[in-house]
């Protein structure tokens, strides 16, 4: 099972929000029959069953067992990975073309930008489980306090100060056997915890 997978087909992105057969995809986080979680998601056996097929079709399960019950074939089934996220692939005609209008200071075009994100690395780790290889990425996530806003802002000219160094420093067009990499640096506002959210229940959002 994964940690996570991205959907990118828009058949299987309509069975995952489907709220029964999400509920199934959650119960199936440990291997189960059509038996032993009916039960726990509100259904039959049969009506579980329907619905394991149609996420069987659309790979979110998978088959792991199949066991003997007299003259029952019982099949066991777990989801493909723990959690979901659907790529805007999945609804091309609909996708965001961050292209389109691009705004450092947008925060629409940062979705944009998280969109093609998911949509870019999603077909990149398909290829790469295809062809069998690791899939070069790195991350970072932190989380930064800010004591104003004239300090945030400073901050993000900094870093793109440093940002716009570093690529002038190693990209090279001309590197005959060199590979292009995306390279994407976001910052927002940090939901806000429950307690900061009562000490301020008229103003849930960060202000610009």
């Amino acid at each position: 099972m994964l940690d996570v997978a991205v959907i990118d087909q828009a058949g299987a992105a309509e069975i995952s929000l489907d709220p029964v057969r999400a509920r199934l995809l959650a119960a199936l986080a440990e291997p189960g029959s059509a038996s032993s979680i009916a039960a726990t998601v509100g259904l039959t056996r049969q009506k579980a069953n329907y619905h394991l097929r149609a996420l069987e079709e659309h790979g979110l399960v998978e088959l792991v067992e199949e066991r003997k019950k007299g003259n029952v074939t019982e099949r066991v089934f777990q989801a493909t990975a723990a959690s979901y996220v659907i790529s805007p692939a999945a609804f091309a005609a609909l996708a965001p073309d961050p292209d389109r209008s691009p705004d450092q200071l947008s925060a629409r075009w940062l979705v944009a930008l998280a969109a093609r994100l998911v949509r870019e690395v999603g077909e990149l780790i398909a290829g790469a489980t295809a062809a069998r290889q690791p899939l070069a990425t790195y991350a970072i996530d932190s989380d930064i306090r800010f004591a104003s806003a004239a300090d945030r802002s400073a901050f993000a000219d900094e870093l793109g100060e440093s940002v716009k160094h570093l690529v002038a420093r190693y990209h090279d067009e001309n590197a005959p056997n060199g590979r292009r990499h995306r390279l994407v640096v976001a910052l927002h506002p940090s939901l806000k915890t429950p307690s900061e959210q009562a000490k301020s229940p008229d103003n849930r959002h960060e202000e610009s």
